[in-house]
């Protein structure tokens, strides 16, 4: 077997953790926002505290999308072609979301700004719940046949294990955007958002257990059994320091137990893409959807020069907005006077 696509596997692996690590709290916030914020002030305290990075985070859902079309092209053209509707959901989702959060302030009343509210929370919703459905029918299996192309019609896809990814990584999100607003906040929020990581997890975290545990049944083997173990010593290490108000140990805990997760489902499905139900036969592996040795050595040269940038930037935009934000820290709304008078 050859190493270059181990190698693409791997990464497309870590982008779509990477992803699911840091816009997920996005996400999260985004619930939050909707469903947990009691005042004007405690809205604006928790979009504060994604401003600096959401547009940054979701890059890795841009990069991990391009490096399957250039890696493994075969694995991109049956995945999308197969989930082309909750794809568009989720793509919906997506833009609802960042236009409610760039069009939020730019108006001065009630009305305006609990619509773009509702864009924010039900498009993190949305979005959370169809990339969750996605990967987790990536994992186990969506009715493809020998050339690739889908069977059935176009909502093939909607079966319990799609709902079951959609709810994995909506539970996640919601916890882990409780985790973050607590690490990133102070007083009524943070304490609120602590509360609901403590109470909400072992409810909201089931699942994405539920997801693991169905892999690694089908196909898992002694790493990821491993990995799984790793993820649940992590989980109550997490849940245990968020409880006695340590926030930025129980945010790790939490990162940890997602990381090792991803990790145990990516290693067990390993060398399988994208299983077939018609027919296991019919399985895309990373041997017969890869692309060739010129096209992964030219991506392996770009990505080792721009990756460590990329990396770099994005470590500093979060080193630089590390401090807590609180209510009194956000200066009172106000309209904005035109520079020329009509």
């Amino acid at each position: 077997m050859d190493i270059l696509p181990i190698i693409w596997f791997i990464a497309i692996a870590i982008l779509w953790t990477g992803f699911l690590l840091l816009e997920g709290f996005d996400f999260g916030v985004g619930m939050h926002l909707l469903v947990r914020a009691r005042s004007e002030n405690e809205r604006r305290v928790m979009l504060n505290t994604i401003g600096p990075v959401w547009d940054g985070n979701e890059v890795w859902l841009l990069t991990a999308g391009a490096a399957t079309f250039a890696a493994f092209p075969f694995w991109y053209a049956s995945l999308f072609s197969t989930l082309y509707v909750p794809l568009v959901l989720v793509l919906l989702g997506l833009i609802f979301r960042a236009v409610a959060i760039e069009y939020r302030g730019k108006g001065h009343s009630d009305r305006w700004r609990r619509g773009w509210d509702w864009a924010i929370g039900l498009g993190s919703f949305l979005s959370a719940f169809g990339i969750g459905a996605a990967l987790a029918l990536t994992t186990t299996g969506l009715p493809i046949d020998a050339n690739g192309d889908r069977v059935g019609g176009p909502f093939v896809w909607l079966t319990p294990i799609a709902v079951l990814g959609g709810l994995a990584v909506v539970g996640f999100a919601f916890v882990h955007g409780a985790n973050f607003l607590a690490l990133k906040t102070d007083g009524a929020v943070r304490e609120r958002a602590r509360r609901d990581t403590v109470r909400l997890s072992p409810i909201a975290l089931l699942p994405l257990v539920g997801w693991v545990l169905l892999v690694q049944f089908q196909s898992g083997d002694l790493l990821s059994w491993a990995l799984v173990v790793v993820a649940v010593v992590a989980v109550v290490f997490g849940w245990l320091q968020s409880r006695v108000g340590r926030e930025g140990w129980g945010f790790v805990g939490f990162a940890v137990f997602l990381v090792a997760g991803a990790a145990s489902i990516f290693a067990a499905v390993f060398p399988v893409v994208l299983p077939s139900t018609v027919d296991p036969a019919y399985n895309l592996t990373i041997e017969n959807a890869a692309s060739g040795d010129y096209t992964l050595t030219v991506m392996s040269i770009i990505t080792g020069i721009a990756l460590p940038v990329v990396l770099a930037y994005q470590a500093w935009s979060y080193w630089v907005f590390r401090r807590r934000i609180t209510g009194a820290s956000i200066p009172d709304a106000h309209a904005v006077l035109p520079a020329v008078r009509p």
